[in-house]
């Protein structure tokens, strides 16, 4: 019988005043009768809407009627026919602007739960098989990846697949890019990370770590000197945007970039058991509001901080973080200042962050991104007590690789400039994807964007 409720089956959680004091998993997944009856709320449309938001198009009433049936084994390996990392698809997919925005369920209560689902099915099976996929045959020629994030190994799993020997340049000791560095443990474990890379290991994909490519090795060496017959590059968008206002370089501030990768990759949340410690003292200001922002506030409070507050020029309506994180921050006690603007950041003596100076705002007409523009409230400024500022309002490629591949086209913020179609880029043999290309954007977007340059690196090199 199908299940024709209007609401989703819920996702079992932590309670916010535990979890905020610890970097534990939030949502604890589904069992296998939850996930059955969610499956059933699947009306296995002809048309399959939900596939339109899929930037991977994983056959998604395929796999959830195999899990209505209780064949997980099998929604797995449906899911993996075009997904190379479905466990962390799972838990950081914006599915709600993406496949479950366009589920018929949603017309008349809620979406069927399809990243829930997704979770369930890839935890199920590291949890209960041990099967290898099988090493494909080689065709005699090797693809250069560089950059260890989404898009460089979705591209490297689907070459991979196609019999090419995919060597993995990665510059952190880590590979995983964003998914290690950038989102925290409590979102997506680490050991998660570590067993999708292990499964591209089995399909005979090398890692090579420590490798900034650009300062070790450049782009020309890995095309003319290290014998690659083409190169993706998928090297993200590390370098951190600041607002340029009075005292960004006192003690105290940091970028988000660097907060998160000191906390995540460095594991900072178990020091002294590992020796990067992370300031965060009593009160922390972190300025933005996007899934970044979120991630860094949360991150901020289970540090310790006693008070931590989000400062938002724009409305939550605005917000571009995902309403789940904006829920759970707020469950998590973190405060909202909406319509608030640092203008400058107070030191005291020994050059230590004392307080934030904020503006009010108002919303004015829309801007080129179609939200309202954030307009200044003549003497409305006010101060926020802080020992350390977290600026989290986005982040721009890191220019190593353009300013050393001098025939390699970028456009005014940075970006590489490459074909959405193909992820061509100006250089022949060269492709790149991911937020690289876009700017900062979704871990589902940058696997699409891998997904795509794999199939035209194959097509180029078939016919090269």
């Amino acid at each position: 019988m199908p299940n024709m409720s209007l609401n989703k089956v819920p996702m079992p959680e932590q309670d916010p005043n535990v979890r905020n004091k610890n970097f534990k998993e939030v949502t604890l997944g589904y069992t296998e009768e939850m996930a059955i009856e969610e499956a059933k709320r699947c009306l296995s449309c002809k048309h399959k809407p939900c596939m339109q938001g899929c930037p991977v198009m994983v056959k998604i009433p395929e796999f959830i009627a195999l899990v209505a049936e209780g064949k997980f084994k099998e929604a797995y390996e449906k899911i993996a026919e075009t997904s190379s990392l479905p466990a962390i698809c799972g838990r950081v997919c914006p599915q709600e602007t993406q496949c479950e925005k366009y589920c018929v369920r949603g017309i008349k209560g809620e979406p069927v739960a399809i990243g829930r689902l997704e979770r369930f099915v890839a935890d199920w099976y590291m949890k209960n098989t041990e099967e290898k996929p099988e090493k494909p045959e080689g065709n005699g020629k090797k693809v250069a990846v560089v950059g260890a994030g989404p898009s460089g190994l979705t591209c490297a799993g689907d070459l991979a697949k196609m019999g090419y020997k995919v060597t993995v340049f990665e510059a952190f000791h880590t590979p995983g890019g964003v998914l290690v560095y950038g989102i925290p443990e409590f979102r997506l474990p680490k050991d998660i990370v570590a067993k999708e890379v292990d499964k591209l290991r089995d399909l005979g994909v090398e890692i090579m770590t420590d490798m900034v490519i650009g300062k070790v090795l450049s782009v020309d060496e890995l095309l003319n000197e290290e014998g690659f017959d083409a190169v993706f590059i998928g090297t993200g968008a590390g370098l951190p945007s600041f607002m340029r206002i009075e005292g960004e370089s006192l003690n105290g501030v940091y970028s988000a970039n660097e907060f998160l990768t000191r906390i995540n990759l460095m594991k900072a949340y178990k020091f002294p058991d590992y020796d990067t410690p992370v300031y965060v003292g009593k009160n922390v200001v972190v300025v933005g509001g996007g899934n970044v922002a979120m991630d860094a506030a949360r991150s901020a409070k289970r540090m310790g901080a006693e008070n931590v507050y989000i400062v938002y020029r724009r409305s939550e309506e605005e917000m571009p973080a995902r309403a789940e994180e904006i829920h759970h921050a707020k469950q998590e006690d973190i405060e909202f200042k909406l319509l608030n603007n640092p203008v400058k950041i107070n030191g005291d003596d020994e050059g230590w962050v004392k307080s934030v100076t904020c503006i009010k705002m108002e919303l004015g007409e829309p801007d080129a991104s179609g939200r309202r523009r954030p307009v200044p409230v003549e003497g409305s400024e006010f101060d926020i007590d802080a020992d350390v500022v977290v600026i989290a309002i986005g982040q721009t490629p890191n220019p190593l690789i353009k300013n050393t591949t001098p025939d390699l086209e970028t456009n005014s913020r940075g970006c590489i400039v490459a074909k959405e179609s193909t992820g061509a880029t100006s250089k022949k043999a060269v492709y790149a994807g991911g937020d690289v290309v876009t700017g900062a954007a979704t871990v589902i977007l940058a696997m699409g964007a891998g997904k795509t340059a794999a199939a035209s690196i194959d097509e180029y090199l078939k016919n090269a």
